[in-house]
């Protein structure tokens, strides 16, 4: 399978300081599935083309279940282009994809125009568009037609991308999308692939409009590891100091309009140990530990992956020892008492409680209005009569929401819990109002009664 990056950027015969691959060698690399060459077919002053050439061995490629009988021995995995390419990416050009350039550092930060070509792709020129066109690509998906005897054009297209981008970014855009547009890996997808994914799609993936269609396909359609992918990507790094001084309005995202309204709730209620119920990636927890007034941070999850995503999130490795003394992580299961999260000024559950069965949720209000007992509660979730102005949406909001309420709905039981445990409660919108359907996000403030 081939893969070929140019540029005609003066000189062009820099691509070879960016790739740390000199233009007048071939170069070969082992790798787990065959043997990987960069060589230059040109390598002129106005243009110059690096190759990357996969020789697959079909006897290292590991057995996969097709609905063709001969499907192990007999199958495109050497030919068209797939997660074995991105692998092999990765290896080769190890110091590019992190923008790092010895010799030419000041180029390698520069977006320089590029042309990208993937003769072989799986997939469909749609696709490829969708994926590449919003990365500031001009896509061009040429199918790839059967023999005449046959007719008609094949499942596979020769794709080529041109653009002004920096190296790095084209080439991670290369890494995750490749295996998307195939929808395929060739080894067993773990936990460790949404940190690649993250790592890979840091700056671009968030704001993408098929983001959940990459996580489901790079993450081998395997739910919980694309849900927490997703969740972490809600989690957004402060801007540069170039960036903050760019004058331009930028919309500010649900996600962030959530946040803002339970920090201002918290506020609000006078909380300074916050638990933060469900933290997930642990995007309300980086919003919690940057405002000073909350001066012990707890956050929870039934997840032990979820918690590592929060933790890498929030650098807590790297954090000052101040800081560091604010916030905690731990297990813990919503629907079940624990003591370690009595005693907190207030508890948060941000788009929590639609992921628990209506069940079980008796057993949620026990254990945090029951037995955590803090002075104050913020929970939000979707609103469900807003659904109908997301375009495409035919269900729930997500894959792994038990329900989702109306207005009237989330208030009932808002009320009924509030009332059970001696809290009074109080409502807000979050997001955009609509006049008929209301908030996309609804918010419900409880507050312990001096009686209670």
């Amino acid at each position: 399978m081939l893969l070929t990056v140019t540029t005609t950027r003066r000189p062009a015969t820099d691509l070879g300081y960016l790739l740390v691959k000199h233009p007048g060698k071939v170069h070969a690399f082992e790798v787990p599935t065959g043997t990987a060459y960069v060589m230059y077919p040109e390598a002129a002053e106005d243009r110059c083309t690096a190759a990357l050439l996969l020789d697959v061995d079909p006897s290292r490629l590991r057995a996969q279940r097709d609905t063709f009988e001969l499907g192990q021995y007999v199958n495109d995995r050497p030919y068209a282009a797939s997660s074995l390419l991105a692998g092999a990416l990765a290896k080769v050009f190890r110091s590019a994809l992190r923008g790092a350039s010895k010799d030419r550092p000041e180029l390698a930060a520069e977006p320089i125009p590029l042309e990208i070509r993937v003769p072989v792709l799986r997939g469909t020129a749609d696709l490829a568009t969708r994926l590449f066109a919003p990365l500031g690509w001009a896509v061009t998906g040429t199918p790839i037609p059967l023999e005449p005897e046959i007719g008609g054009d094949s499942r596979y297209v020769d794709l080529l991308l041109a653009g002004e981008l920096r190296l790095a970014d084209a080439l991670n855009h290369l890494y995750v999308l490749l295996p998307v547009l195939d929808d395929a890996k060739h080894y067993w997808v773990a936990p460790d692939e949404i940190d690649k994914l993250l790592r890979s799609g840091a700056g671009w993936l968030a704001a993408h409009p098929e983001k959940v269609l990459i996580a489901r396909r790079y993450l081998a359609h395997r739910r919980a590891l694309a849900s927490a992918a997703l969740q972490a990507l809600e989690v957004e790094e402060p801007p540069t100091e170039e960036e903050a001084e760019l004058p331009v309005v930028r919309r500010t995202s649900l996600a962030e309009q959530r946040r803002d309204a339970v920090l201002a709730a918290l506020v609000e209620v006078n909380a300074a140990r916050v638990v933060d119920l469900g933290c997930g990636g642990g995007a309300l927890l980086a919003a919690l530990l940057k405002d000073r007034r909350f001066t012990e941070i707890l956050g929870t999850d039934v997840s032990p992956r979820a918690l590592d995503l929060a933790a890498r999130r929030l650098r807590l490795d790297r954090l000052p020892e101040r800081q560091r003394a604010r916030i905690t992580l731990r297990q813990s299961a919503l629907t079940y008492a624990d003591d370690r999260l009595r005693g907190y000024d207030a508890a948060v559950l941000m788009e929590v409680i639609e992921h628990v069965d209506t069940a079980r949720l008796p057993a949620l209000e026990a254990s945090v209005f029951g037995h955590a007992r803090p002075g104050a509660v913020v929970v939000t979730t979707p609103n469900a009569e807003y659904n109908v102005h997301y375009e495409g949406l035919t269900g729930m909001r997500h894959s792994d929401h038990r329900f989702e309420w109306t207005r009237a709905e989330f208030q009932a039981w808002a009320r009924r819990a509030g009332a059970a445990y001696g809290y009074a409660t109080a409502f807000r919108a979050v997001g955009e109002s609509h006049e008929q359907t209301g908030p996309p996000t609804q918010m419900a403030i409880f507050t312990k009664e001096a009686t209670a």
